[in-house]
């Protein structure tokens, strides 16, 4: 059984779906932004590769500018749902990414987000999802959507546990750049008081 140990050379990291349209209708969608880009900022500079998708970018805009996906492996627009693309599936599978871990944020919690995470179970991916940089247009579905995937075997993570976890100790030749990322607390996105029963 695994514990979910997060190893930065065997680590991708899935942003799904942040752009633009929904900014008015995702639950605490400016921290959801903020604690994804702590993640992107983290995995920019610990060399873990990112996947980014855009659901039907024509309707729905780009990703939204404040996160930097300059660096990103792959970059899809979709219909599908889930983000477990044959382009996907295919980067996943190269020998030279080594990946066993699979650190999921975004949007919606419930619909995009929830299918990836169980098409990268099914296919045997550790999946860490950052509760504090995924939501939904409600909480309850964001809620209910979190236990799914728990239930399923995903690892509920924040972002700041996944930055450390990738960093793994202070003797990490990029710890102080990472403790700059990390300095300010990760924003707040209501997950205390909205799942209290998981706690």
């Amino acid at each position: 059984m695994s514990v979910g140990r997060l190893l930065a050379s065997r680590t991708v990291v899935f942003c799904c779906d942040l752009q633009e349209k929904f900014r008015p209708s995702i639950q605490h969608f400016p921290a959801v932004l903020s604690n994804a880009n702590r993640i992107l900022k983290a995995a920019q500079l610990l060399d873990v590769p990112l996947v980014v998708t855009e659901q039907y970018p024509k309707g729905l805009g780009p990703t939204c500018k404040e996160l930097d996906i300059s660096e990103s492996v792959i970059n899809c627009s979709k219909t599908k749902f889930s983000m477990v693309l044959p382009a996907v599936k295919d980067l996943l599978e190269m020998s030279h990414y080594n990946c066993s871990s699979i650190v999921l944020l975004g949007i919606e919690a419930h619909v995009c987000v929830q299918q990836t995470a169980l098409d990268l179970m099914s296919l045997g991916y550790d999946v860490h999802v950052v509760a504090d940089a995924t939501s939904s247009r409600t909480d309850t579905d964001r809620m209910f959507a979190f236990q799914r995937m728990r239930q399923a075997g995903a690892f509920l993570t924040t972002s700041e546990s996944v930055i450390l976890g990738l960093v793994g100790g202070s003797d990490h030749p990029h710890f102080k750049e990472v403790q700059k990322i990390i300095k300010e607390a990760a924003a707040d996105t209501n997950l205390l008081s909205a799942m209290p029963s998981m706690v």
